[in-house]
């Protein structure tokens, strides 16, 4: 072994490069407050590492980057995992940096002949902010699609050229497959290599000049090994340990919905090391915007790259410390209130609660055995139902209808309810309520509308009598039968023999068809058929134009000709008449890949 290690030393020198590595004088001896270093590194190695295994495994463009964050998140052995430590590593990065940078300006590090030492830090701390951006929009899902066109939209502002640099980040007029790749092309290339460079300089300029260390000292000068080894080992593995046990809680990253520029997504937030920056906008309105985002922020960098000469003052020293120490005192005050007020806005809230389903839903239906299909992960939220359905009702019905007393997506509307709730429609229980008649004049159903005193809501109360309950059980085991709702498909199966009593009820003893058709054309029915009644054939006609002869004619209480009046398309008809009847449904797929 002696033998192969001399061999290996002649052609490479590594005794004496250990040698220099390990024998750094430590002035004063270790100290935990040096570890900061060293645990950056650590952390930037855990990226590197982490950032190539998940480059194998994605695809940056607009139709496959969504795609293959949810294969590594979701079906890749291990990918998870992989993802939450590159995730967690990246936000601790932030916390090190300014451990890092308090520990110099407070030892006095920043000083002269140390200035490229500091200014190398400044830089390096700037790049690793532009790699939590550019990576924070590579999922291309919601949360980051958003976050960082707000980001982004900051550089429009900049006098005279900030539409040449907008349109040189974005990579166009809008934000797209160009933007991506470029934002790749930056987070995984461009400014790794820059901050490798700057490492490099970093330390050469740091063991050019040593430490400097705080003043006075407690204890002799020892060599970097191996007490400050085995501080800054254990400092390494307390970052291993914390990333790792964040990933275990929440396995792995968060992934929201795929980008959709049309859908807007009023929970974008940027990461909380930016969420100061997002609260301070908030108090420069209109054309002040400049001064928040790019006046302020500009001239504290700036600032602290004269630190040194301000350093050299009998004062500056003690101003530039406080000048950092406020300025973090302040950031930390404006994200406290920016999480406040997030916390205590119903709007926000509401938003959130509705991404966080969007995002539920999504990976509910890309894991679906119909997977994602060719058109890509946008579509499987477009053609859903039960994403789609709510919005649609909140945006076009809402207004007269509720569902389960709300819009459709939640949120409670202060305007009274004018037509019927139509959660559970054309159910067993829906219909059981409709036919009571304690029920069918409330707001709940006929209550707000013209009907409330119509022929329908007198014949209820005139013949659902304790005697007749069995009957009308029947009639509405066989009106809901029509509806074939999935939900109840085996409790219609086996109450085949009570349905057909119902049928013949509806047709005979209840002389339900004085007024309606059902089963077959009746040109003088004067109510909506029933024939059919709920199902999706029927009720994609009724929302199409509920004015139809078949429905309630010139008798029709306010509700418009969705279809007729191009209100909606014969899709968004479908989607809202599908969510209504509960056809959302999607079976997982038998096995999970992790």
């Amino acid at each position: 072994m002696k033998s192969f290690l001399d061999w290996l030393d002649a052609r490479t020198g590594y005794r004496k490069l250990s040698h220099e590595a390990l024998s750094e004088n430590i002035p004063g001896g270790a100290r935990w407050r040096y570890v900061w270093g060293s645990t950056l590194t650590f952390a930037l190695t855990i990226q590197v590492i982490t950032g190539v295994f998940l480059w194998m495994a994605y695809s940056p463009g607009s139709q496959t980057a969504w795609e293959s964050v949810f294969y590594i998140q979701f079906e890749m052995t291990g990918g998870w995992f992989l993802r939450g430590l590159h995730h967690y590593t990246a936000q601790l990065m932030t916390i090190l940096l300014v451990l890092h940078l308090l520990q110099v300006l407070i030892d006095g590090a920043y000083k002269a002949p140390r200035e490229f030492n500091f200014w190398t830090g400044l830089i390096l701390l700037q790049l690793t902010l532009g790699l939590s951006l550019t990576g924070y929009l590579l999922p291309w899902d919601q949360k980051g699609y958003w976050a960082t066109k707000v980001a982004t939209n900051i550089a429009g502002i900049v006098p005279f050229i900030g539409t040449g640099i907008q349109k040189l980040i974005v990579g166009g007029p809008d934000y797209g497959h160009h933007t991506l790749t470029r934002f790749f092309a930056l987070h995984a290339g461009v400014l790794p290599g820059l901050i490798i460079a700057l490492i490099v300089g970093h330390i050469y300029f740091f063991r050019r000049h040593g430490i400097k260390a705080k003043q006075p000292l407690k204890k002799p000068d020892a060599a970097f090994w191996p007490d400050q080894v085995l501080a800054d080992a254990v400092a390494c593995l307390g970052v291993l340990f914390t990333v790792v046990v964040l990933t275990l809680l929440t396995h792995g990253a968060e992934l929201s919905a795929p980008a959709d520029a049309g859908s807007q997504f009023s929970a974008a937030r940027p990461e909380w090391y930016f969420l100061f920056l997002f609260q301070l906008l908030k108090y420069f309105p209109g054309e002040s915007e400049i001064f928040g985002a790019i006046i302020l922020p500009g001239l504290a960098v700036a600032f602290m790259f004269v630190m040194p000469y301000v350093g050299q003052w009998k004062l500056g020293h003690r101003f530039n410390l406080a000048f950092v120490f406020g300025g973090l005192i302040g950031a930390g005050l404006l994200t406290a209130l920016a999480m406040k007020q997030d916390r205590h806005d119903p709007n926000f809230q509401h938003a959130l609660r509705d991404a966080q389903q969007q995002a539920t839903r999504a990976i509910e239906l890309a894991r679906a055995p119909a997977g994602i299909p060719p058109t890509g992960a946008t579509t499987l939220l477009h053609d859903d139902p039960y994403t789609q359905g709510p919005r649609l009702f909140a945006l076009h019905c809402a207004s007269c209808h509720r569902f389960e007393n709300h819009d459709g997506l939640g949120k409670t509307l202060k305007d009274p309810q004018s037509a019927p709730d139509k959660n559970g429609f054309g159910s067993r229980a829906w219909l059981t309520g409709f036919l009571d008649p304690a029920k069918i004049d409330t707001t709940h159903y006929f209550g707000g509308t013209k009907f409330r005193d119509g022929k329908m809501s007198k014949w209820v109360k005139k013949n659902v009598t304790p005697d007749k309950v069995a009957d009308i059980q029947k009639v509405i085991a066989a009106l809901s039968a029509e509806a074939q709702l999935k939900a109840q498909a085996g409790q219609d199966q086996a109450d085949a023999e009570i349905i057909a009593q119902g049928r013949a009820l509806i047709t005979g003893a209840l002389a339900c068809t004085e007024c309606h058709s059902f089963g077959k054309p009746d040109p003088d029915a004067t109510a909506p058929d029933l024939t059919g009644y709920g199902s999706r054939a029927w009720l994609i006609r009724f929302i199409s134009n509920p004015g139809h002869a078949d429905f309630y004619g010139k008798r029709n209480d306010r509700m418009p000709a969705f279809a007729d009046k191009q209100i909606l398309d014969a899709k968004q008809i479908a989607l809202l008449a599908d969510w209504l009847r509960g056809e959302w449904y999607v079976a997982p797929k038998s096995q999970s890949a992790h």
